[in-house]
């Protein structure tokens, strides 16, 4: 979820959901000892619970980082090497340290050495051509020895060559009775499934065999899926309105909003007036009560030619 999970996002999802623990994109080591701080790691003290997710192979990097992240508070610290893109291939992390446990462990460790908070690992059940389940828990049995309690699993394999990032969240097959066969290994764990799960049907019937269940893009595009019970969609956006008072562009936090509507009959409409580069160049926070307005209003939307000026639907009773 690179570019995809920052603060903005986090923020609006915390309205969504209240129970549901949040994680950041994917962060590396170099970013935070070479680059903005502050840009990577700041956010809302109304976004917790919230994980840091952090990309890196070498321990004292991975100490360091985690120490800072502890000190901007935090509640968990989650390795990421479950990510199969050559860009982050190149910088020796991702996906392909599941070949590699002992370094994972070796990361874990100092990690632990170096904070309070809990800690986790976010990985795949097997990379390229290795298909064993023997391989997963030989992985997930070394890791845990270092102290991790934790592990979330995509149940595909990262193939490392020939597949896009894209291709690697379809292609592969999912194998979920490998989760399943983890938990039943490592009770002791905690086992969470990610990959390919976008109902509350699948979730509930997953949560009969692990301990929880991520969600990625499911939840990114279809936010409502993660409601808690009782809240409206309107309690939401006025929510956003106060919350991008304070934003410096608009186009930072409607970009992560345009799924709320999904399902729900004027969703295009919502979604074409927040992503109308003209109403955004403005600025205006207001757009967002402007666009609650029109699609909760009754009756149905009537365009003009109007609109490829600037200008808002007009609705008929």
């Amino acid at each position: 979820m690179m570019d995809w999970t920052d603060r903005h996002c986090r923020f609006f999802l915390r309205q969504v959901s209240s129970r549901a623990r949040l994680y950041t994109e994917m962060i590396t080591t170099g970013a935070l000892l070479h680059g903005d701080v502050e840009r990577h790691l700041a956010f809302s003290k109304e976004e917790h619970p919230v994980a840091v997710q952090l990309g890196g192979s070498d321990p004292e990097e991975l100490k360091t980082c985690s120490k800072i992240a502890e000190q901007y508070g935090y509640d968990e610290i989650n390795l990421n090497i479950g990510c199969p893109s050559e860009r982050v291939q190149k910088g020796a992390f991702g996906a392909c340290l599941m070949a590699e446990p002992e370094l994972v462990a070796a990361c874990v460790a100092a990690i632990k050495d170096a904070v309070s908070i809990p800690v986790s690992v976010k990985h795949r059940t097997g990379v390229n051509e290795v298909q064993e389940y023997s391989f997963l828990k030989n992985f997930v049995a070394i890791v845990a020895q270092a102290g991790c309690e934790s592990f979330i699993v995509h149940a595909r394999n990262a193939v490392l060559k020939g597949l896009s990032p894209k291709e690697n969240r379809e292609i592969p097959p999912l194998k979920y009775d490998y989760v399943y066969r983890l938990k039943d290994d490592f009770p002791q764990l905690e086992i969470v499934i990610n990959g390919g799960i976008s109902t509350w049907a699948e979730i509930t019937s997953h949560l009969a065999r692990v301990d929880g269940v991520m969600l990625g893009r499911a939840a990114y595009h279809h936010p409502w899926l993660l409601a808690d019970a009782g809240k409206s969609r309107s309690e939401v956006v006025k929510t956003m309105f106060e919350y991008a008072k304070g934003v410096p562009s608009l186009r930072h936090v409607t970009r992560h909003m345009l799924g709320l509507y999904h399902g729900h009959k004027k969703a295009r409409l919502w979604r074409r007036i927040l992503s109308d580069s003209e109403r955004l160049r403005h600025n205006r926070p207001e757009l967002l009560l402007e666009a609650l307005e029109l699609v909760e209003s009754p009756g149905y939307t009537a365009f003009t030619p109007a609109q490829k000026m600037g200008t808002y639907p007009i609705l008929d009773s």
